[in-house]
């Protein structure tokens, strides 16, 4: 695996490796020792997700409340997203900004996101596939978000007519936001 820094504080871009033949292709997409060892973090997934979602669809931006925040590690299995994080962060030197990277079955690039961030993503494929390891579990309580048009933002999602679920149309800007 090689492992680098993300553009935001506490984010990393993770690249398995892919050993690829005539048969098709084996990928170890975690190694937690292999993880400790590049980027100094010891993180206890307990949780494998699974989301399925069409062209056009975008999801969050999602987080859970401390105590209950969740560190996440992004891949997509199948078809191709715009990934797209934001810091929340009280104490950090990033906080407020986001970054959107492309992630797809093809490329491999998985997003690996500490505590106190927001995700999303919009979905390029006519079809996409994503698994997300989380470290805590989901609480309700906690559950809490952006609004994906939050003009402070400014995030181009990079889909026209984006598919929305009530609940994301009804999450709060960021300036109405206690996280």
């Amino acid at each position: 695996m090689n492992s680098k820094p993300g553009p935001l504080d506490g984010s990393w871009l993770l690249t398995p490796k892919v050993h690829a033949d005539s048969r098709g292709q084996f990928i170890e997409s975690f190694q937690k020792d292999v993880f400790a060892n590049q980027t100094g973090l010891t993180i206890d997934f307990i949780q494998d997700n699974e989301v399925v979602s069409e062209h056009g669809v975008v999801r969050g931006l999602h987080l859970q409340k401390a105590p209950h925040a969740q560190a996440k590690l992004v891949r997509v299995v199948k078809g191709q997203i715009y990934d797209v994080a934001v810091d929340l962060r009280a104490e950090s030197s990033t906080y407020g900004e986001w970054f959107g990277i492309l992630l797809s079955a093809d490329n491999q690039i998985q997003l690996f996101l500490p505590k106190g961030f927001a995700h999303g993503y919009s979905v390029f494929s006519e079809r996409a596939v994503v698994q997300y390891k989380v470290d805590a579990p989901y609480n309700p309580q906690a559950e809490s978000g952006i609004r994906f048009d939050d003009p402070d933002l400014g995030i181009d999602w990079q889909v026209d007519n984006p598919k929305l679920s009530d609940k994301d149309q009804k999450l709060p800007f960021l300036k109405q936001l206690n996280p």
